[in-house]
């Protein structure tokens, strides 16, 4: 399987929804910026490792306002709020790392996705911590602060690979996703575990990390991150190798070429099988 860039919808002004797209994210991070070191506070938990801040809250709220009034009619779906989904629309993570950002360890990002059809058409990832931003659209490539940014072109013996702990349903994905962490582990360079898929998707794009694999994730983690990785040359699939189930089921490989078809490899001969 190859990388390939998406095909930009002709009938859209991709460039025009990423500008509303890089001020939503923008919004979301200087709420982040400004609430970072005082997250104790109005902190409740959606499950097992699984929070929500005031700051989540805040920045979706700030990042909706700026894509409402940006982009009206298109509806806007948030991990916090909720909101609608349709054929077109936003899908905004507003604060991607939390449990990073209660415990002050600044590598946290904001998502703003625009999927038309099940496919992503424009992405931006805020990192208002370490300020830098990630951009895509599709057809038009993936950009780091302006420049035009390229998967690795490293072999899986000597790849980094960024990969996420099961936190969401823990206990029935634990017995899958172990074995196939260590078959990763045993036959790449090393592995890292960042704590915001977002910013693991898009360090994957940069050529930083090598690739990139979890399970279970929300499609607004996912769908600006993985618009970069493909944008940027890469390959983007289920751990079933399904270029399209991904932002539904949440489990993901992303990566170079070389290196996704490896990671697809240990998948498979881990015997994993999700239902």
């Amino acid at each position: 399987m190859s990388g390939h860039a998406t095909s930009a919808p002709a009938e859209r002004d991709l460039d025009a929804l990423l500008e509303v797209a890089r001020r939503a994210a923008a919004a979301g991070g200087e709420v982040v910026r400004g609430a970072f070191g005082r997250a104790a506070r109005d902190v409740s938990a959606k499950g097992p490792g699984d929070y929500v801040s005031a700051a989540d809250m805040t920045s979706e709220h700030a990042a909706r306002q700026v894509l409402e009034e940006g982009a009206p009619g298109v509806p806007v779906f948030g991990e916090e709020e909720g909101g609608s989904r349709g054929r077109l629309g936003w899908l905004v993570d507003p604060l991607d790392g939390t449990a990073n950002f209660l415990h002050d360890f600044p590598v946290v990002g904001v998502s703003v996705g625009l999927v038309e059809d099940g496919i992503p058409i424009v992405g931006v990832v805020d990192a208002p911590l370490l300020g830098q931003t990630w951009w895509a659209t599709a057809g038009g490539g993936a950009f780091h602060d302006g420049r035009a940014v390229r998967i690795s072109d490293r072999s899986p013996a000597t790849a980094i690979c960024a990969t996420g702990f099961p936190f969401r349903g823990k206990a029935e994905r634990f017995d899958q996703y172990l074995p196939v962490f260590e078959r990763v582990f045993r036959s790449v360079e090393d592995l890292r575990r960042a704590g915001a898929a977002c910013l693991d998707l898009a360090w994957t794009a940069s050529g930083i990390f090598d690739g990139f694999f979890e399970l279970k994730l929300g499609p607004w983690d996912v769908a600006a991150g993985a618009l970069m990785v493909r944008e940027a040359g890469g390959v983007v699939t289920d751990w079933k190798g399904d270029e399209r189930a991904w932002l539904d089921s949440g489990d993901i490989v992303a990566g170079p070429p070389q290196v996704h078809e490896h990671l697809l490899r240990c998948i498979e001969a881990s015997t994993w099988g999700a239902p």
